[in-house]
């Protein structure tokens, strides 16, 4: 949990800086525009996801969950820091946002293995019969990275003077992720591999191919499993990427402000994946899922009017609600996301389920907002994309077989 959490802390880092970074980077004198480069560069972290995917999967289903969980945390925490001693476009011109990209482009990867990684192991880990609360775990630090970032973020821009701040101050919380690579050595060195992995791999039940047998023969779970995580990955980029943008762009809200209203909603987020883990190990991860999505679509158009209509107040409770629902709906995503596949291609059919849905909804999401406000001319028409999308989801789990009482060792 711990390396999960201080990986997100580092992929989103970006995301909550990314006013700085489009003035610092992507200088223009159109703000808009400017956003749209910074937030381009967001999306090309997701493009890699898949790639990312497929090569820590082969790892992770070959070789072994721990490995590639601690390759891929040492890939995130040294390009991440490498973000904090880049030379801005007025330093050194294009070769910024070039190597901002190459970066970008790396943490891509890390995050394509490192995600599916953590949620294959612990699950893997956990008694049958609680699967869906302890797999409610990765969600949950999940949400702590993304909190701990915006905290320290918070911290060094209330401390420090703006021109402080807007001149080095912003460089220190992607330095200070180096501390991740000392919780890869520490997996590396004393976490015991997973018991299932160990068990197929004893019977000689490895994959020497998890790939091409993931579309061969596990096509419709794997599609499931991307209809899934649509429903977290949209909402989950709207929340913690553009809301706070959205703010400021179009309510004029300061960004401490946007980062305080967002940090008390992610708590909120984090507080309801537990619960609903918990009701899906006796319920059923259906009904949980099911109930949940529906609920995502029912409140958006409510919490975007909020978000502008209201001031501060509206913009937090707006937030918390979008929150809560969104991680009741996350709370038994990582159970469900394993029990879809066999053990000698999870990781892999994981990942690939996972980084496709994420990299064709979850990076996109606020260049495609961005895009839609500019096209209609309507603040408000990110609902109806952001509806769509949990529509398709609904959709595909009528077609979902609930196996949360099977034993992994047997699929």
């Amino acid at each position: 949990m711990i390396g999960n959490a201080l990986e997100w802390y580092d992929f989103v880092l970006y995301a909550q800086f990314s006013a700085i970074i489009g003035q610092l980077f992507f200088p223009s004198e159109d703000r808009f525009t400017s956003l749209l480069a910074t937030f381009g560069v967001f999306a090309v972290g997701f493009v890699v996801r898949p790639i990312g995917g497929i090569i820590f999967g082969l790892i992770g289903d070959k070789y072994g969950r721990k490995s590639a969980l601690v390759f891929s945390i040492l890939m995130m925490a040294i390009p991440t820091a490498m973000i904090g001693f880049l030379p801005t476009y007025d330093q050194v011109g294009i070769i910024a946002p070039i190597c901002l990209t190459i970066i970008r482009l790396l943490q891509g990867l890390a995050l394509g293995g490192g995600f599916s990684g953590c949620i294959t192991f612990i699950v893997e880990h956990a008694p049958s019969d609680q699967r869906g609360l302890i797999g409610s775990s990765t969600m949950f630090s999940l949400g702590a990275g993304v909190l701990l970032g915006i905290v320290v973020s918070l911290g060094f821009s209330t401390y420090l003077s703006e021109d402080d701040f807007m001149s080095w101050g912003w460089r220190l919380p992607f330095i200070i992720s180096l501390v991740i690579g000392t919780v890869a050595f520490y997996i590396k060195n004393y976490v015991s591999e997973s018991p299932v992995y160990l068990e197929a791999k004893k019977h000689g039940n490895i994959s020497k191919a998890p790939v091409s047998e993931v579309f061969k023969f596990h096509l419709k779970d794997l599609l499931i499993a991307i209809a899934v995580y649509m429903t977290v990955t949209l909402p989950f980029y709207t929340f913690i990427a553009f809301f706070s943008t959205y703010l400021q762009s179009h309510a004029d809200m300061r960004m401490h402000d946007t980062l305080v209203i967002n940090g008390i909603a992610i708590a909120f987020f984090m507080a309801t994946m537990p619960i609903s883990g918990f009701l899906s190990d006796k319920y059923g991860r259906k009904p949980v899922l099911m109930s949940m999505a529906i609920l995502i679509a029912i409140v958006a158009y409510p919490v975007f009017s909020m978000l502008l209509d209201g001031g501060e107040n509206m913009a937090l409770y707006g937030q918390i609600i979008f929150g809560m629902v969104l991680g009741a709906y996350m709370g038994p995503v990582a159970a469900t996301l394993v029990e879809l596949f066999p053990t000698n291609i999870r990781f892999t059919g994981l990942s690939l389920s996972y980084n496709i849905s994420a990299a064709v909804f979850g990076g996109t999401a606020p260049i495609v907002y961005l895009k839609l406000i500019a096209i209609t001319g309507s603040v408000m028409s990110p609902v109806i994309y952001l509806v769509t999308v949990v529509f398709i989801t609904i959709l595909a789990l009528l077609f979902y077989r609930d196996s949360y009482k099977d034993v992994l060792a047997e699929k």
